[in-house]
């Protein structure tokens, strides 16, 4: 798939410090109408492509729950390369500000390539970008995207399928487990070609004695009617 010129200049111009503040509060943040329709449609359709993925997993044989995905091989087509180098710039502030009030050392260097050197360096040399598929009665167990050492601790999900018309169900599912309290569920309401930037696996929260770390897991609910398809872009690489 080729290439949005646009897609760059679109991102820069978004609302980051009012999509930041929603990260601060809730660990994730929704951007509207990032693809429109007919993206969608076309990368709903590569799932049928096999030459373009490293590997296929079907959920349940994994206790994952039902439905399946694919992992992108390398290389990436190029919209979702361009998303992957694109987004991973706009959200690399708020990673090391993250990282600070935790206490985590670790910082990210500004451009994604020299985050993916990392990554391979450290042995995590396996793209990450996936397409998920699932039908009737299909849902995703709640989990978090951890593949190896090196984390980069947002990711995005952009709804491919038109929630109503192409499925009913299959709502985003965000949970958060606080010290010493009972977890927060949050349903996230998605249309086609939105995308949601959240946490992968922690985010600090302030309290009354400094920051504190939340976990963060996110799956889908089971879907009750048609095909959804959600393209997933992860910044880290894998083992």
């Amino acid at each position: 798939m080729p290439p949005t010129p646009s897609l760059s200049k679109d991102l820069a111009n978004l609302d980051w410090p009012t999509l930041e503040h929603s990260l601060d509060q809730d660990g994730c943040a929704i951007i509207r109408n990032l693809l429109p329709p007919s993206q969608c449609r076309q990368l709903s359709g590569l799932y049928t492509e096999p030459g373009l993925f490293r590997s296929r997993v079907i959920m349940a044989r994994h206790g994952f729950g039902r439905g399946e995905y694919q992992y992108f091989r390398y290389p990436l087509t190029d919209l979702i390369q361009q998303l992957r180098q694109s987004l991973y710039p706009m959200l690399v502030p708020l990673a090391n500000r993250w990282n600070e009030c935790m206490g985590l050392e670790v910082r990210y260097p500004h451009e994604h390539a020299d985050f993916i050197q990392r990554c391979h360096a450290a042995g995590q040399s396996h793209p990450t970008p996936l397409l998920l598929q699932y039908g009737p009665q299909d849902y995703n167990c709640l989990h978090q995207d951890l593949y190896g050492e090196e984390v980069f601790p947002l990711q995005v999900a952009i709804l491919l399928s038109e929630p109503g018309q192409d499925f009913t169900g299959g709502e985003f599912v965000l949970t958060e487990q606080r010290p010493r309290m009972q977890s927060r569920p949050q349903v996230i309401d998605l249309k086609q070609g939105d995308a949601l930037v959240f946490a992968v696996h922690q985010r600090p929260v302030k309290g009354v004695r400094g920051y504190y770390r939340v976990n963060m897991r996110h799956g889908v609910s089971r879907v009750h009617s048609g095909r959804r398809h959600t393209l997933g872009i992860i910044f880290h690489d894998a083992q």
